[in-house]
């Protein structure tokens, strides 16, 4: 038995000793391959391209647009639609309105004069959302699945592809009521409130539905997003813009492909990585890889609300550290081996809120009721807990209700 157990600790020491660490060549490769993000829409919208090149894993930096390129929308008749450069690597053109008759491609040329283009494609119409909708669902985890419905009545799409936009209001965990200028303290006036905020966010995850195998052409609750009930966005009301696209079976299998590479991989169960293979080639180069599917279709698109009303009395988790308020009496306010002068509250150097707590109340995040005088101590809190403009603004977006 001892000379097994040496052997078992020269086993294990042989193995940590031995040890070393490995970088792929993946990480630290030199690797720079052109991404290009975007649909041609044939219809009166915008078409936004966006151009970008890839990072190593281990890079700092996850943005690399590509600026100063020269895009165009080329049909099979040689006609040519410029697009315009605005920012971050986005190029930009009017409705288009392009004949369904035709083809169309993507041209790209960028500033090292490598010259790039998708393959021809026909224009594929996108029949019009018919309801966005959601269902309250309590396992695995309780939550507001949204869902598309969409039909073609030609039975010619089969397949879709979706993103999205978010918007929602939210408000600060405690009501703000005073505001100072380092010296004094003064009740807030309803154009300096904090405490009720919006906010939005825009979809990263591949949304994908078919409808091939089915005798006709109906997406019926598709899946687009899942919020949690402890989310802040359906707090108080949420809003969700939804576009759907109709896709070809290969640009509907390119996107499949990357869906598996970028959200479906990390465990024994999920699919190995795949070479994927997109329609957009080097003409300069024809051995260099490029990523992304340029089609061309109609957008549709729909927005709905949902109101905390339609929704269970859930209670929201708040993204941040909220650490409960402490007692502040002027002009000194004292805590457990801190004394802080009411000078320094909210200055730059301490950005705190200050709470009225004369509704004797304030662990339940309720606005106090105001007195007609200035309570002779108050609450304070960090800003994150009383502040709502530093995830928002107080400014609804132009589409809320």
């Amino acid at each position: 038995m001892t000379k097994f157990n040496n052997a078992c600790y020269l086993l294990l020491l042989c193995l940590l000793c031995c040890k070393k660490p490995y970088t792929p060549p993946a990480i630290t490769g030199n690797g720079s391959n052109l991404v290009v993000e975007g649909v041609i829409n044939s219809g009166a919208d915008s078409t936004i391209i966006t151009l970008s090149r890839t990072v190593n894993v281990s890079s700092a930096n996850t943005l690399n647009p590509v600026l100063h390129a020269t895009v165009a929308v080329e049909s099979d008749q040689d006609v040519s639609y410029p697009l315009t450069e605005t920012n971050n690597g986005n190029y930009v053109s009017a409705g288009l309105n392009l004949d369904a008759g035709h083809q169309y491609r993507l041209s790209i040329k960028t500033p090292d004069n490598k010259q790039y283009q998708s393959d021809l494609v026909p224009v594929t119409p996108t029949p019009p959302i018919d309801s966005i909708g959601f269902n309250i669902v309590n396992t695995p985890l309780a939550g507001v699945q949204i869902y598309a419905n969409a039909h073609d009545a030609a039975n010619a799409v089969k397949y879709y592809r979706w993103d999205y936009s978010e918007a929602w209001e939210f408000h600060s965990r405690f009501h703000s009521l005073y505001t100072t200028n380092g010296t004094t303290l003064a009740l807030r006036t309803q154009a300096q409130d904090v405490s009720t905020c919006y906010t939005n966010d825009v979809s990263s995850d591949i949304v994908l539905g078919s409808s091939a195998k089915l005798s006709q052409d109906v997406i019926y609750q598709s899946p687009i997003v899942f919020i949690a009930s402890t989310s802040e966005k359906i707090e108080t009301e949420y809003s969700i813009l939804v576009h759907q696209y109709a896709l070809t079976a290969d640009a509907y299998n390119f996107w499949v492909s990357l869906k598996k590479n970028t959200e479906q991989l990390g465990s024994i169960f999920d699919a190995q990585p795949s070479q994927i293979n997109g329609n957009i080639h080097c003409i300069s180069n024809p051995s260099e890889a490029v990523i992304g599917y340029i089609s061309v279709s109609t957008v549709a698109s729909k927005r709905v609300f949902i109101p905390n009303s339609q929704l269970p009395a859930w209670i929201p988790t708040y993204p941040y550290t909220c650490s409960e308020p402490f007692c502040c009496f002027p002009p000194v306010c004292k805590i457990p081996g801190i004394c802080i002068d009411t000078v320094h509250l909210g200055s730059a150097s301490y950005e705190d809120e200050l709470v009225d707590p004369s509704s004797g109340e304030v662990d339940d995040g309720l606005p106090p009721v105001l007195g007609d005088q200035l309570p002779g101590y108050f609450f304070v809190v960090s800003r994150e807990c009383g502040d709502c403009t530093i995830r928002g603004s107080v400014k609804p977006p132009p589409f809320w209700k």
